[in-house]
């Protein structure tokens, strides 16, 4: 709703050029499709002349006549999109082509390949999960717009908003396993009550065999140090100082330095605030603060958005190794399906609150079965995959 507000005012003085910055990072791919379908038509029909900034090639490829690829400041190729998709001149095009995730990579390539074996145990065992939110409307309007749930208190209807509505899996120790759906479908208030920053309305939250969902979330939150101007230094220093014996075996500056060398962060920008800090070093500072107490569970939620193609894969690849070498379990929650084809093992397919489809992630993503598993699939951008796959097997 956002997006389409923002092109409603760009569209307003009806422009001779629309400069796109951005427009759908963030965005699941059918509500991509949705803002990018409206863009589209809205410049065709007033004859508007698009230039689409984007670090989303297949996006960029499906939509645009011609694309121009920058580097360091300067334009190093500009040519027809079909001509740069099949034969890209300069190194630096070629290297985005290759870093660009498809929907359709073989994913018995994947770091970590094969499906973890299962467990006795799980390492997380989530049962019945539920949760609600008040809604401040009267009539109970909002409720039924949205197609949620209702329930009934006493004579008179109450407002309920069912972010999360029954949700049960499991996850085994070692193990992947990606969450997608479309915006606004529970994703991260699933995330958010695994890891324990709000509380169930209803359900179960095992870890261990230990019900971690009857702590209370205030309990969980008051240990962290909710100062607004961390360093990167403080950022990866807090959980130790706070929650890990590390500090008080081994010196804290010491401890610290090594994670940032093991997620590829520069001794040298560790005194850096986060607005001088880079997506991709911010996203390596975030992971080193993640894995500083050497957890077994790790919740991932969009830790690749807004980062462009290259850093993504950089990225991608650094926790595939990490979680190789401490034998971590992801759940990680992404719009971007083509990256959770490369990293998961298994995928969830949420909407409304509720999971819809499961499955291993190949199975999911080349042959959906509900309804909705297909119309994710069929929204992604497919227009530039046989270009990348030709490109990136001649390499």
């Amino acid at each position: 709703m956002c997006q389409r507000a923002m092109i409603a005012i760009a569209l307003a003085c009806k422009p001779r050029l629309l400069i796109a910055d951005e427009p759908t990072t963030g965005l699941d791919v059918t509500t991509q499709k949705a803002i990018v379908d409206l863009l589209v038509a809205l410049a065709a029909e007033r004859g508007t002349a698009t230039v689409l900034i984007t670090h989303d090639l297949a996006l960029a490829s499906e939509r645009c006549s011609r694309l121009a690829v920058m580097q360091g400041g300067r334009v190093v190729e500009i040519a027809e999109t079909v001509e740069i998709l099949r034969q890209p001149r300069e190194p630096y095009t070629r290297s985005l082509i290759a870093a660009t995730p498809r929907a359709d990579e073989d994913t018995t390539t994947r770091t970590g390949g094969a499906p973890a074996a299962v467990a006795p145990q799980p390492l997380l065992a989530v049962e019945s999960l539920c949760r609600d939110y008040r809604l401040r409307t009267a009539g109970g309007m909002a409720a039924r717009a949205w197609g949620q749930i209702s329930r009934t208190g006493n004579v008179r209807e109450i407002d309920i908003l069912r972010a999360v509505d029954n949700v049960t899996f499991d996850l085994s120790p070692g193990e992947s396993v990606g969450l997608v759906g479309e915006s606004g479908s529970g994703k991260s208030t699933l995330a958010a009550l695994i890891v324990r920053l709000i509380d169930p309305t209803a359900g179960r939250i095992r870890f261990r065999g230990e019900d971690v969902g009857a702590i209370p979330a205030r309990h969980s939150a008051r240990a962290a140090f909710r100062r607004a101007r961390h360093t990167a230094f403080d950022a990866i220093a807090e959980p130790i100082r706070r929650l890990g014996p590390l500090a008080r075996a081994r010196p804290l500056a010491g401890v610290v330095h090594e994670l940032a060398e093991m997620v590829g962060l520069a001794a040298a920008l560790l005194s850096r605030l986060p607005h001088q800090l880079s997506g991709g070093e911010k996203a390596r500072v975030g992971i080193a603060r993640a894995i500083a107490l050497r957890p077994s569970l790790l919740v991932l939620d969009e830790p690749t958005a807004s980062l462009d193609v290259r850093v993504q894969a950089v990225i991608l690849d650094l926790l595939a190794k990490l979680r190789d070498e401490f034998a971590m379990t992801y759940f990680f929650v992404s719009h971007d399906l083509a990256v959770v084809r490369r990293v998961c093992e298994r995928v969830l397919v949420m909407r409304s609150g509720q999971i819809v489809e499961s499955g291993m992630t190949e199975k999911v993503l080349t042959a959906p079965d509900h309804p909705y598993t297909k119309e994710l699939v069929a929204a992604i951008p497919r227009a530039a995959h046989r270009e990348l796959v030709q490109n990136a097997s001649a390499r």
